[in-house]
């Protein structure tokens, strides 16, 4: 089974705090780019819904589809 760098990167930190003062939660999202979706579990803020997307997501899963829609 391939590890879940959202789960590594909310991992490393002791408590992810959103600009509300709240700790985040880990929340299931279909996030959408350059029209692809793909479902995520993303840490997100429980009052205001802000998402925190680790760089491993963005540079990562998002780079693959990114790149796999240039190569169309």
């Amino acid at each position: 089974m391939k590890p879940d760098p959202v789960k590594e990167a909310f991992a490393r930190s002791d408590e992810w705090l959103c600009d509300c003062g709240l700790e985040l939660e880990t929340v299931k999202v279909t996030l959408s780019y350059l029209g692809a979706s793909f479902p995520a579990d993303i840490p997100a803020c429980p009052r205001c819904g802000a998402i925190f997307i680790p760089a491993d997501v963005a540079l990562g899963k998002m780079l693959q589809i990114e790149q796999g829609l240039e190569d169309k």
